[in-house]
């Protein structure tokens, strides 16, 4: 069954590319052995860099369902998850990823998130992009008042 919706996310990559459309990825979402989104990177055509194929797919799931988190779903990925798409995937609550091509191998096509992965752990000022933090205590307040209240949606 996994094998099948890989395949799936692996046309939709394919698809994607020969119709000129955006990059060669391809996502979808599966709740209950049924499919619920799908999605394909739109990064050049929408001129959105965080439109990635799991992201798109992930969008469209929770609008479909109406709901912000995955719990129930599995997504499937043509490649191995980019980490803003890995974080994306552990914050939507999906209880299982599965995935094709690798991050090796989207490098050598020309998609190397190596430098995401080296930058990641440093600390910020040992980072490439100038990262400062400024106004900490002011930048608290909102977190205090988001815990303080009680209607608040968890999630």
């Amino acid at each position: 069954m996994h094998e099948s919706f890989l395949r799936r996310a692996i046309e939709l990559a394919t698809d994607n590319v020969r119709l000129g459309r955006g990059g060669p990825f391809g996502a979808l979402i599966v709740r209950g052995g049924e499919v619920v989104a799908e999605g394909v990177n739109q990064v050049t055509t929408s001129c959105d860099p965080t439109a990635h194929a799991e992201v798109q797919a992930i969008r469209a799931a929770c609008a479909k369902l109406k709901r912000f988190d995955l719990r129930g779903c599995v997504i499937y990925s043509s490649c191995e998850p980019c980490p803003m798409c890995l974080g994306a995937i552990y914050w939507s609550r999906v209880d299982a990823l599965y995935y094709a091509a690798t991050r090796h191998d989207a490098a050598a096509a020309g998609f190397d998130d190596s430098l995401l992965y080296e930058e990641l752990p440093k600390r910020d000022e040992d980072r490439r992009l100038p990262i400062r933090c400024l106004l900490e205590e002011e930048g608290r307040r909102p977190f205090e008042m988001w815990q303080a209240d009680e209607t608040r949606v968890r999630y």
